[in-house]
């Protein structure tokens, strides 16, 4: 039997980091086996907020390819290319772009966040606003059953299953009492995919909480992060600079627990659950300092992460074959997107 499709990616904006991992990445490596699975490297979506940096850009793309194979992306068993390399995304996007109204757009709350957390202002390209349609493409493109992500991309998702509504109404005649799973067994080309979330939805990053005092998503850009390639010793010394309770001056001070970054951390990659309830309770009480806690935690994270990076090493010297990964890749791809769009000019009358 054919296996069900799958489609997720990122946009090239850095090497991937524990939020990538916890908010998609490690669902990706476990889902291989029963999907067929597509995984894209968004880097036109890149230029929205960094046209002026290509070579920033490329470099990125090499290194998000590299972390996939050392995460262990396995691409005898699934598909990694460069969105670029994928002419059918652009034009299909286009055609998307005519049936998603502007205030629409302008509601995805994605949208604000990253001109909040960029301090991006008024200072954005028209490419900005555009990438959620851009990214409806990415995804329909592939016609997949379901996508994991994080919980910071739910909005575009969304966006993505109403279009997939819209178009299989209006161009393929589709009943829109229809339920969402039904779609394409009466008609309709576009499946409204489902959306898997991560076990984590929004890793905060180890820094301080932003101007408006909420904890910051873990992100390169706000140089909050620890990477899946970073080695030991870089590993502990983030995590004894990591932001915790700044009213606890002393270990005997109570502390406090909740959106402590600190603890979020042991919560989400500790595996000694026990150990992570009762120090909770210690730390509230004052009987624990903050450098044996994050001590335990730089041991579960380099337990974690040296694997990862040791690989990354591996795949790091021999460059030209990362490359020839995302070739195939894109081959593969291409015959998949190209069928898609043939698919909905026909669905369009626009098969000339």
């Amino acid at each position: 039997m054919t296996k069900p499709r799958l489609l997720t990616g990122d946009t090239p904006t850095g090497r991937l980091h524990l939020g990538h991992w916890v908010g998609s990445l490690e669902k990706r490596v476990s889902l291989q086996s029963s999907y067929d699975c597509y995984f894209i490297i968004a880097n036109v979506h890149a230029f929205t907020t960094r046209a002026e940096k290509p070579d920033e850009i490329r470099q990125s793309v090499i290194d998000i390819a590299t972390d996939y194979l050392a995460a262990g992306i396995d691409p005898e068993q699934s598909t990694i290319f460069v969105q670029s390399d994928i002419p059918a995304i652009h034009e299909l996007a286009f055609f998307f772009s005519m049936l998603i109204p502007y205030p629409r757009l302008m509601r995805n709350p994605t949208i604000k966040d990253e001109i909040r957390d960029k301090n991006l202002g008024d200072n954005y390209s028209a490419g900005f606003l555009w990438y959620p349609i851009g990214q409806v493409a990415d995804i329909l493109v592939f016609r997949p059953e379901i996508v994991p992500v994080g919980e910071d991309q739910v909005p575009h998702l969304e966006m993505t299953r109403e279009l997939a509504r819209r178009f299989n109404q209006l161009y393929c005649s589709v009943d829109p009492h229809t339920e969402d799973k039904d779609y394409v067994k009466k008609g309709g080309l576009f499946p409204v995919i489902d959306v898997l979330l991560g076990r984590v939805k929004r890793l905060v990053g180890i820094g301080a909480p932003g101007s408006e005092g909420q904890l910051l998503k873990m992100s390169k850009s706000l140089n909050n992060a620890i990477f899946l390639s970073d080695d030991a010793d870089t590993i502990k010394q983030k995590v004894m600079s990591m932001y915790t309770d700044p009213k606890r001056l002393k270990a005997s001070d109570p502390g406090t627990v909740e959106n402590n970054p600190l603890w979020i951390f042991h919560e989400t990659f500790n595996p000694d659950t026990t150990w992570v309830k009762e120090a909770e309770e210690r730390y509230r009480q004052g009987a624990i300092g903050d450098v044996e806690c994050k001590k335990r935690l730089i041991d579960v994270l380099v337990h974690l992460i040296t694997p990862i990076s040791e690989r990354r090493k591996l795949y790091a010297s021999d460059p030209g074959e990362v490359l020839n990964v995302l070739r195939k890749g894109a081959e593969k791809a291409n015959r998949v997107a190209n069928q898609t769009l043939k698919l909905a000019k026909e669905a369009m009358r626009q098969n000339y």
